[in-house]
């Protein structure tokens, strides 16, 4: 693992935050000439506009996608356009994403891509948007669906502002951007951006509501089950899982537990063959060494393999998991954390295939649970995976 081995709830949100959750974030994405709701009052100017945009399915090319075909409200602003097989469909039918789409829930926490060191003094990546850390910002990660052929597939940046100028929000954008904005697309597709990440940064994309955020205010329960959970997801010597998942469930303030310390890690994940680009057999995903983006650091090959650890709040909400898509139920997930290295043939029929044999070595293999052996026992039992399941499922907002 890039670092050490070492290793709430806010106030209630106020009704008008409830309406909009509720009004404006339903199953059926807004059309750009949805009327504003009085719940809108809740949003500031910027972030209003920012919500325009982001449920706008005329902005892709063909017409008809939208940043919430991917990133859905009910599923924790992730999703993947109605994909079965983990990775996202494209505006156009024949076209698919790489990856599976990372939740925007909890994202606007996360800091630009950097590098620390660890307690062995060690310089470990950190941060950054995307699953290999590629945009420095909100924004940019924002800029990039719009643009990308596998995504919304427009041509260039006049291609998108154009479609902009023509919405019912245009009047807003002018009032915001200046009266000529529409004439200068570079500064416009900017200005789209940045209210896209105001939006993407008001509290209904993070809410600290669950049960667990409630549980450390002391405002609610959680069972004996669950109790055993959240033991066994500190616990450096069984789930371990919070070396990279950091929770304080000491501290009532949700910002100590986002479940993620913004770390990379190279599980091994399995191959996931439903994906179009691994149909052929000598490519393979890198994550940090592309091919999205080149390594961050000129000839360090320990990096390849490597995606960013996702926050793990909402978990149970989501419909694929790992950045590969390669799995759909959360128990399987856990399972595979605890039983990777103990009984590798339940997972691969060629163990970590998913990287190409040079990088296997790169594959985390020092921290419980992943330092086991074939056939021995794994550090947690089937009631313990239970256990954890249940504790995950405290994470979802309501």
């Amino acid at each position: 693992m890039y670092k050490s081995t070492g290793v709430v709830c806010l106030a209630m949100i106020t009704v008008a935050i409830v309406f909009v959750v509720e009004h404006s974030f339903g199953k059926r994405p807004r059309s750009d000439d949805t009327p504003p709701s009085a719940a809108d009052a809740a949003l500031s100017p910027q972030q209003r506009l920012g919500q325009q945009i982001f449920f706008d399915s005329n902005l892709s090319e063909p017409r008809g996608m939208s940043c919430a075909s991917c990133h859905a409200p009910e599923q924790d602003f992730s999703g993947n356009n109605g994909s079965k097989f983990g990775v996202a469909l494209g505006s156009r039918s024949e076209m698919s994403g790489l990856r599976n789409t990372q939740s925007l829930s909890y994202a606007s926490f996360t800091p630009p891509f950097h590098f620390e060191k660890d307690a062995s003094g060690k310089l470990v990546p950190v941060g950054g948007f995307f699953r290999d850390g590629r945009a420095e910002s909100l924004a940019a990660q924002a800029e990039g669906p719009l643009l990308d052929s596998r995504e919304m597939n427009n041509s260039d940046v006049q291609s998108v502002v154009k479609k902009m100028s023509e919405t019912a929000y245009a009047a807003l954008f002018r009032e915001l951007g200046g009266e000529d904005i529409f004439d200068h697309p570079d500064r416009a597709m900017a200005f789209a951006a940045q209210a896209l990440e105001a939006f993407e940064s008001a509290p209904i994309f993070h809410p600290f509501s669950s049960r667990f955020d409630e549980y450390v205010q002391g405002r609610g329960t959680l069972t004996e089950e669950e109790k055993k959970g959240l033991a066994l997801f500190k616990d450096p010597q069984k789930g371990n899982c919070a070396s990279c998942h950091t929770v304080n469930d000491n501290s009532t303030n949700g910002r100590d537990s986002l479940f993620t310390d913004f770390t990379y890690d190279n599980l091994g994940v399995p191959r996931n063959g439903r994906i179009t680009d691994n149909r052929d057999p000598s490519f393979f995903d890198l994550g940090l060494c592309g091919p999205k983006r080149s390594s961050p650091r000129h000839g360090d090959a320990t990096l390849c393999g490597a995606f960013k650890v996702p926050s793990l709040r909402n978990v149970a909400k989501r419909k694929f998991y790992f950045h590969n898509g390669a799995f759909t139920d959360l128990r399987d997930v856990v399972a595979f954390y605890a039983t990777r290295d103990t009984d590798p043939r339940r997972w691969y029929v060629v163990r970590f295939d998913d990287l190409s044999p040079q990088y296997r070595r790169n594959v985390n293999t020092e921290e419980f649970p992943y330092n086991s052996k074939d056939g021995k026992e794994p550090v947690l039992t089937e009631e313990d995976i239970d256990a954890l399941v249940a504790f995950l499922k405290t994470l979802s907002d309501k």
